[in-house]
């Protein structure tokens, strides 16, 4: 147990054991936590070495000079104990001082001294990673490992409630259910606009649980920064489960990641990123995506070479592990615990050859609705936007521009059109009713014919002057 006073001050213990920590421990009976549930009691159950967490004590004192014992346990994100026993060592080695000591044992502030502060602004030229505490790669091993997306199971009763609000074929969601339960990589291919990328975002809803994500791991002394709030979305104190109550607070609870890569992706993006100026590196997004889905959108399409881009997920996807370098030389490997899903405009054969194919769990083609399919969502989304339509609005879209210009029935075509037909209502001032007119000059912009063009396939001639009367 450790203390921090000053001359003429009595030395005031911290609590041990946080009450949040207990509480874990309660909820569980007496099953042994996982290491990175219980907060730390002392620098040693943070499997961190001291310069570390001194460097990292000593940068957010620097961003104030003068800093609270509360603010550095909120920065660090450790218990008060353990901020307590490193503030111990920089006080010892002259680095830090207490600045006022109040009544309560939190109620202590600090200031960095000369000496301090110039440690800490060498260590900030260094690394100007502050925050969070990391944890060693193997908490973090062992976390992803326990909560490992190959433990999912999906019933098709949980497909159903997943994708109630969405028009999908039964045999399609059916196909989607199966392919999860393999735990093998998905392709999802068929034309552009059929909805595949909108449909592979909303496969996390069919993975069940929380994950623990930490803010950061450290690696033979380097630091990679794993939560994104772009990509992890925290789950409301309501909805943890008691054995995530009291975790370790350098882990972050979050939902089941789902990270999207589109075209812009390259094969260094799919490696880990070190920031010279900052000193510290970022991690890739399938290890940001582990428990959950990784998703590689527009397969084909990416700068880099299909042939090159699939070659990198061969020993992923054999052995469901990535290996990665520091700038050090220092090799390490971590687990590729996703689901992978790729999504191609582009027929499976055009991509890869039969030996990665194999390699896919399943080959899912979406393409265009049935009419009646079209229909529901055409309806649907005319009432989200305010619209009303007649049956013969819906047909005349179907006969009149589809079926003459020999247009596929694809998921994203009606929401598209009623989008333009309700920002024309609103320029216009005009009724919320859709029109045949309406519906022509939507389709006229969406698919950027000329108004002075002749008559454009699929459209009758009267339709067309009509919408160029309207068009003005």
């Amino acid at each position: 147990m450790t203390e921090l006073h000053e001359p003429g001050h009595a030395p005031r213990l911290l609590e041990p054991v946080p009450p949040a920590a207990r509480s874990a421990q309660a909820d569980l009976g007496a099953a042994p936590l996982p290491p990175w549930h219980v907060p730390p009691r002392s620098i040693a159950d943070t499997g961190l070495d001291i310069a570390l967490l001194l460097g990292l004590l000593l940068k957010a004192a620097y961003l104030h000079r003068s800093v609270t014992l509360a603010v550095l346990t909120d920065s660090l994100k450790l218990p008060a104990t353990v901020v307590n026993e490193i503030a111990v060592v920089a006080v010892r080695e002259r680095l830090l001082e207490v600045a006022h000591r109040g009544a309560s044992d939190l109620d202590v502030r600090f200031r960095l001294t000369d000496a301090g502060y110039t440690r800490a602004a060498e260590s900030t030229a260094r690394c100007s990673y502050t925050g969070a505490a990391p944890v060693t790669l193997d908490a973090y091993l062992d976390a992803v490992q326990r909560h490992s997306v190959s433990h999912a199971s999906v019933s098709k009763a949980d497909v159903t409630a997943a994708f109630h609000d969405l028009v999908i074929p039964g045999r399609l969601l059916d196909a989607i259910g199966m392919a999860l339960n393999t735990c093998r990589a998905l392709m999802i291919y068929g034309p552009a606009g059929s909805g595949k990328t909108y449909l592979a975002q909303r496969l996390g809803m069919l993975l069940p649980g929380a994950v623990p994500v930490p803010h950061a791991v450290t690696v033979a002394g380097e630091i990679i920064q794993v939560f994104d709030p772009l990509v992890h979305t925290p789950v409301d104190d309501s909805e943890t489960s008691p054995a995530h109550r009291g975790l370790d607070r350098r882990w972050v609870v979050c939902h089941r990641p789902v990270v999207l890569s589109g075209g812009e992706l390259t094969l260094s993006m799919l490696d880990l990123r070190y920031d010279s100026t900052a000193g510290f590196y970022q991690a890739p997004p399938h290890m940001k995506a582990n428990n959950g889905i990784y998703i590689i959108d527009d397969l084909g399409r990416q700068l880099v070479g299909v042939d090159a881009l699939l070659n990198r997920w061969i020993v992923p996807l054999d052995r469901n592990v990535d290996m990665f370098t520091l700038r050090t030389g220092v090799r390490f490997s971590v687990p590729f615990d996703v689901w992978p899903v790729f999504s191609s405009n582009l027929e499976p054969s055009q991509l890869a050859d039969d030996a990665f194919l194999r390699r896919l769990g399943s080959k899912l083609y979406v393409g265009p609705l049935s009419r009646d399919e079209y229909r529901e969502i055409y309806h649907r989304t005319a009432a989200e936007f305010g619209l009303t339509s007649a049956d013969a609005d819906f047909d005349f879209l179907v006969q009149s521009l589809h079926e003459s210009g020999d247009m596929p029935l694809l998921a994203c075509i009606p929401r598209d059109l009623l989008r333009l037909v309700d920002s024309s209502v609103r320029y216009h001032g005009q009724g919320t009713h859709v029109t045949e007119e309406a519906l022509v000059i939507a389709w006229q912009t969406y698919y950027g014919l000329r108004p002075d063009a002749s008559t454009p396939p699929g459209v009758s001639h009267h339709h067309w002057q009509e919408a160029r009367r309207a068009a003005g």
